[in-house]
């Protein structure tokens, strides 16, 4: 296990090194998105129309940020907590996100499924787990709300560029040789939960 501080744009160099459970802080740009800014996103390639702006080599954090804006309506928006999402709930969406817009850590908690972490190793990404429950720990990283992006889709749903400075701790659960910390633990429950069974007769 070992510590990095990446900074963005993450190159795949870069993110080959990660190995699961490695710690990771980054600095730079992260970019909120969740289920409805996924599905925009990749409706705009189909639609052959280009992203307001460009993910490749950054971090997208599974976040449904709590924001305020100071100053009335030409004010600046300021991040109040910021923790993560349960990433399952973008599964159905992160393999084609990552082949198309080459983030290169996905952040969330819970972990993701076996297509995300297929894709994580084609492309070179990692995800990076953060600890539930910290929204308010993690805002201390945010520098700066650099834009917002589809805020029609509302705050939650919304993607906010965040520029941030040691931005962590991540676990990082899914490197980018695809082995996946979340199914190794649920696979050796299942079979502990499987001897126990046959222990008790049952």
């Amino acid at each position: 296990m070992a510590t990095y501080r990446l900074k963005t744009p993450i190159s795949e160099e870069e993110i080959r090194k990660l190995k699961v459970n490695d710690t990771l802080y980054i600095s730079g740009t992260v970019v909120t998105a969740r289920d409805q800014a996924h599905r925009r996103a990749l409706e705009y390639v189909k639609q052959g129309k280009i992203l307001p702006l460009n993910l490749e080599g950054l971090a997208v954090y599974h976040c449904g940020p709590v924001m305020r804006k100071e100053g009335g309506k030409g004010g600046r928006w300021t991040a109040v907590a910021v923790g993560p999402t349960t990433s399952t709930r973008v599964e159905v969406y992160e393999e084609d996100f990552i082949r198309n817009f080459k983030p290169r850590v996905i952040i969330g908690k819970g972990g993701m499924g076996k297509k995300t972490a297929v894709a994580m190793a084609k492309y070179g990404a990692v995800y990076g787990a953060f600890t539930g429950g910290a929204a308010v720990l993690a805002v201390k990283a945010v520098r700066n709300v650099a834009a917002v992006v589809w805020l029609d889709l509302g705050m939650p749903e919304a993607m906010w560029v965040f520029e941030v400075d040691d931005f962590g701790p991540l676990v990082v659960a899914i490197d980018s040789s695809g082995k996946n910390l979340f199914q190794d633990v649920a696979e050796k429950v299942e079979a502990n939960r499987l001897r126990i069974y046959r222990k008790l007769g049952l």
